[in-house]
């Protein structure tokens, strides 16, 4: 258990001797709950988010805005956008960002996907919400160019997050108001 995330060897070992204080049902049903989880969640066939069923709850939702997209990063961001509750569109989660260093390349990430949808002509807006590091603007910046001929408007959230600083890691009050004073990507760029 020491393995997980954020899990020590002191709180694994507490977890290990919580584990094998409880009945053998007890366990059984609680190594069961983790093969389900494994087994029984998949990404949504439309933005890569987390679901259980082809589409996620977002991508099924009559009631939010299908014509704005916010490109996320990973399944963190998107909660953290969410957690916000300011913001009403869907999403597109690319899976991270171009890192040379990496070995992480455009043709890794969802990136077909994104220009599809918004080739499909369905898609008015296109929010950028990565990372304000130099592998997430560089990706911003990749995906622009791929958007730009589309006909799309282009955002990018606005800067209340320092640059250098991990989406993930910002307040939701700082969050949600970058979502909500979102600018034009270009002059978002022009403005760092």
């Amino acid at each position: 258990m020491a393995s997980l995330p954020g899990i020590g060897k002191r709180t694994a070992l507490r977890l290990v001797l919580h584990l094998l204080s409880r009945d053998e049902e007890q366990v059984n049903r609680f190594s069961r709950a983790f093969t389900d989880l494994k087994s029984g969640i998949r990404e949504c066939e439309v933005c890569h988010n987390l679901s259980d069923h082809s589409r996620c709850s977002v991508c099924s939702n009559d009631r939010r805005d299908a014509g704005t997209v916010c490109v996320v990063e990973s399944i963190r961001e998107l909660m953290a956008i969410e957690a916000t509750e300011q913001y009403r569109g869907t999403y597109h989660v690319i899976g991270g960002v171009i890192s040379p260093m990496d070995g992480v390349g455009p043709n890794d990430l969802h990136i077909p996907s994104l220009v599809s949808r918004v080739e499909s002509g369905q898609v008015n807006e296109v929010i950028f919400a990565l990372s304000t590091t130099m592998e997430g603007e560089t990706t911003a910046f990749y995906l622009y160019r791929k958007l730009s001929p589309l006909n799309v408007n282009v955002t990018a959230i606005a800067r209340g997050v320092a640059i250098g600083d991990e989406l993930q890691y910002a307040d939701e009050v700082t969050l949600g108001r970058s979502i909500m004073q979102r600018l034009p990507y270009e002059n978002a760029r022009g403005s760092q």
